[in-house]
């Protein structure tokens, strides 16, 4: 519903549907301008001529709508009639859309929360005898060269860790 567009209806439209094609077109004949056979005659110069006088300029056509001017209104019911048509399409045209952005809304939160409630992350369970793990680890490094005085630690942490497999 990005695109908009205009239709604009004209009283000439209006009129032409209202007759059915019942008027026939007359021809009427314009009648010819003089032109003198000498144009030397009339004493104006061609140079003059072409300088102010020439040609006519064709006036264009008005336009069928510009933007922000509303176009003439005619005292017809007919477009009175699709007029209001037009006015009331607008309107519900506008109801569509602010109950299409809601319901947009609406799904998009609903996947959010079943998303949310599918995909989360497991608590990630403790790490048994971390305690004694990391004491072990210490100890080692304060004593490189002499590792036997960790031995207590040691069996500290080997006995934990015989508790935690018969837990589970």
């Amino acid at each position: 519903m990005a695109e908009s567009f205009t239709v604009h209806i004209s009283s000439n439209l209006i009129s032409h549907l209202l007759d059915d094609g019942e008027r026939v077109k007359t021809r009427t004949r314009k009648p010819k301008p003089n032109i003198p056979s000498n144009p030397k005659q009339d004493g104006i110069d061609d140079s003059k001529k072409l300088q102010g006088g020439g040609w006519p300029l064709l006036q264009p056509p008005p336009p069928l709508y510009l933007p922000g001017i509303p176009p003439k209104q005619e005292n017809n019911p007919d477009v009175d009639r699709i007029h209001s048509v037009l006015k009331e399409s607008e309107k519900v045209l506008e109801k569509l859309e602010k109950k299409e952005e809601s319901m947009l809304e609406d799904v998009t939160r609903r996947a959010k929360d079943l998303h949310d409630k599918e995909f989360k992350a497991p608590n990630p369970k403790p790490v048994p005898c971390l305690v004694e793990k990391n004491a072990c680890l210490n100890c080692y490094e304060e004593n490189l060269k002499e590792p036997l005085k960790c031995a207590q630690l040691v069996n500290d942490f080997a006995e934990c860790a015989r508790r935690a497999r018969r837990s589970v």
